[in-house]
């Protein structure tokens, strides 16, 4: 990343210095300042609890230094909060724990940054940072961008963001990273093997599309990426209730972050042949909408029963994952906000991940705490495979019953992956309330962790 980042500053000495405290360390950093620091953090209670933050003025009123309270457990993420909170200015970082790595401090601050602002301007510029010591501002930058992108695509309105405008936003980075780029829309899918994902956006204004992406060596190691681009879901004929409508604006999250993820990729010149697959479709109601009870033979050429319409994610990724398996890729990632069971699990912040490799799922367990970006594996439980059986067709897309309707999705796309290293990530791509790093609205998870694993395996070029 070359652009100059808006969270960033020059760095000058005009720049405030944070001070990023632990509350065990806080009586002896206090013993030594003097007595009006003194009497200024005991007027307001601070000893450095988790997340408080107070400015100590100077004698002109300026902020002479901040003081941020991290608490005894909070990791590097936590420095994001700073850049939601602190008055518009240029900051560095003066002092912080030793652990906490100086990349990871500016990557949570960039991400703690963002505004949503296409629609309501924000009220005052974010804070800069100067660059910490040590970081690696490229990685850092790339992260944050990505992060921004995969949050600007999933806050975006449906009007403003249907398949045509998923559509562009690809191509754009397609086109910036001279990457090639071929779309199938409409019923080309039919003539060119994607019934599943037609059959799903074949009644909504604008047509569904299969979306690729290509770049890098023909010689490297291919690395294919997924994503569920449902642009809106109403459940279609299993319409969904008003209160399960209102955030499926967020249903294409699978799709921004797989597109985020390349774009890491393609910044970073990693040593891999990529193919992006984004099956792109709006499920939406009409003369012309699929039906419970259909049975429609897919890319793989399974058969499969439709069991309930508002299960149509996994469709359209049975699609397009059967086409990624087709080139042998040696790994291959899916991202897909793809069941509210997975919510029911485990909560907003801490998406699963299936994966068919052990290798695999240990780096992705240890790189989710090496960069705090929380996920948990959950179990491709092959006692529950049978449950997805009908007697007409070669499978359905639920299962029997109520339990477990994120292992089954993941069951079902099992079917149509054939690649040595899977994993698929159950994400939410939503935040529900503000935390460190991580203002309301569109969120991306999982994607610093993937990346510490891509890096590892493939290495930069």
């Amino acid at each position: 990343m070359t652009e100059m980042l808006p969270f960033l500053s020059g760095g000058d000495a005009s720049t405030t210095p944070i001070h990023a405290i632990r509350t065990g360390e806080w009586s002896q950093w206090i013993e030594s300042r003097p007595d009006a620091v003194k009497r200024l953090a005991a007027a307001h209670d601070f000893t450095a609890q988790n997340g408080r933050i107070l400015l100590v003025p100077a004698t002109d009123g300026s902020i002479e230094r901040v003081l941020f309270g991290l608490g005894d457990a909070a990791n590097a993420m936590a420095m994001g909060a700073l850049a939601q909170h602190l008055p518009a200015g240029d900051y560095r970082i003066a002092a912080a724990p030793r652990e906490f790595a100086a990349t990871a401090v500016a990557t949570a601050w960039g991400l703690g940054a963002y505004a949503f602002d296409r629609y309501k301007k924000r009220k005052r510029p974010a804070p800069r940072l100067a660059a910490p010591d040590g970081a690696d501002m490229a990685d850092a930058s790339r992260l944050v961008l990505a992060s921004w992108l995969a949050r600007d695509l999933v806050n975006t309105p449906t009007n403003d963001m249907g398949p045509e405008a998923l559509h562009e936003a690809a191509e754009a980075v397609a086109h910036k990273y001279d990457a090639s780029f071929n779309a199938t829309v409409g019923d080309a899918l039919l003539d060119a093997g994607y019934p599943l994902i037609h059959a799903v956006g074949r009644a909504a204004q604008q047509a569904p599309r299969l979306l690729h992406l290509s770049w890098g060596d023909g010689n490297a190691p291919r690395l294919a990426i997924v994503g569920k681009g449902v642009t809106f879901d109403t459940g279609g004929l299993d319409i969904k209730p008003s209160s399960g409508m209102r955030l499926m604006k967020k249903d294409m999250g699978g799709a921004a972050h797989a597109l985020a993820l390349a774009q890491i990729v393609m910044d970073a010149k990693l040593s891999v042949h990529l193919d992006l697959y984004l099956p792109v479709v709006e499920n939406a109601i009409s003369g012309d909408a699929f039906r419970p009870g259909d049975i429609i033979k897919s890319r793989k050429g399974l058969t499969v029963e439709i069991d309930n319409t508002d299960a149509e994610g996994r469709l359209i990724l049975a699609d397009a994952l059967a086409r990624a398996s087709e080139d042998h890729p040696a790994l291959l990632l899916d991202f897909a906000t793809l069941t509210g069971a997975a919510r029911t699990a485990l909560g907003p912040d801490l998406p699963p991940f299936y994966a068919n490799d052990e290798t695999l799922a240990a780096e992705l367990a240890s790189a989710s705490v090496e960069t705090s970006d929380p996920i948990w594996r959950m179990p491709l439980w092959d006692a529950y495979d049978g449950d997805m059986d009908s007697p007409v067709a070669d499978l359905k897309n639920t299962g029997d019953g109520a339990f477990a309707g994120s292992i089954y999705a993941a069951l079902f796309l099992r079917r149509f992956v054939d690649a040595p290293a899977w994993a698929h990530f159950d994400i939410f791509a939503w935040a529900p309330k503000e935390r460190a790093s991580r203002p309301a609205g569109g969120e991306a998870q999982a994607l610093r962790a993937c990346w510490r694993v891509l890096k590892g395996r493939f290495g930069q070029g």
